[in-house]
């Protein structure tokens, strides 16, 4: 059964989520830009039978804002891949993890490239899922697509994203736009200043001058068909990344990892803890 419980950061607490042995291998999970650890209700019983799976509500989500609304404590930090991964380090050692293999996807792969940069005592192993280096050296989603995102029609909106995250197959086997599932597509109850400040941690982050810095074992997936998240953006991470390893779904989009979360599971599984 998944544990809650709360840690505290610097200026706030988060909200934390466990679930699998606690005797076994750690595996930090970190999600999306303005998501809670919702995002991983699919894949993660795909790995709490092997693993002592953690999350945690990055500030402005999920339980660590209904926190902040509780007390009235305002967060006035400057918000950053740096800080986020700061509050994961705390999280680690405040469950009494000395280390952890960490599976980042999206934003949560850019806060995972900082901890493995700031705390390599921290990180076992490294999986960089549908990320950027950020800067210079990353490649953004087309203009054709960021106004797609920005259209003032719902429904317009509704039908990019999803077929930004997922394939037509997908759309079909969950009875078309209206009725998929919507736990990857952001918090509903994130407020718009939070959403925002999410936003400018993703578009500031920039660790490609330090990736070389990262020695712990590196497994790069992306789907091959993303554009949300330009696949070129896993080449690029994989030469930064010292020794890494750089694979990519065929006919995956930004969502490949829970599209395909069978496939993809085992051999971020596999990775980070090779049975044989």
């Amino acid at each position: 059964m998944k544990l809650k419980g709360t840690t505290r950061v610097t200026g706030a607490r988060v909200a934390h989520q466990v679930d699998g042995p606690r005797d076994a291998p750690a595996l930090l999970l970190l999600q999306g830009q303005a998501n809670s650890h919702l995002w991983w209700q699919h894949v993660r019983p795909l790995l709490a039978d092997r693993f002592f799976t953690i999350t945690f509500d990055y500030r402005g989500t999920g339980d660590t804002a209904r926190l902040q609304s509780q007390t009235g404590a305002e967060d006035g930090t400057d918000w950053s891949t740096r800080e986020f991964a700061a509050d994961a380090a705390h999280v680690l050692t405040a469950l009494g993890v000395e280390s952890a293999c960490v599976y980042g996807t999206s934003m949560g792969g850019r806060i995972a490239q900082e901890l493995a940069i700031a705390r390599p005592d921290l990180v076992r192993s490294l999986v960089l899922a549908c990320t950027t280096p950020g800067g210079r050296a990353a490649t953004e989603r087309s203009r054709e697509v960021r106004l797609a995102l920005a259209s003032p029609d719902r429904d317009l909106r509704l039908r990019t994203t999803v077929d930004l995250f997922y394939t037509p197959d997908w759309v079909a086997e969950h009875g078309g736009y209206e009725t998929v599932p919507r736990y990857l597509f952001g918090d509903p109850a994130m407020s718009r200043r939070d959403a925002s400040r999410h936003l400018r941690v993703s578009a500031k982050h920039d660790a490609a001058e330090r990736l070389s810095q990262i020695a712990a074992p590196t497994l790069i997936m992306h789907g091959a068909q993303d554009i949300f998240g330009p696949a070129v953006n896993a080449t690029a991470l994989g030469e930064l990344i010292p020794g890494s390893r750089v694979w990519l779904h065929p006919t995956g989009r930004h969502g490949f990892f829970d599209e395909f979360a069978t496939e993809v599971t085992d051999l971020v599984a596999n990775f980070v803890q090779p049975t044989g």
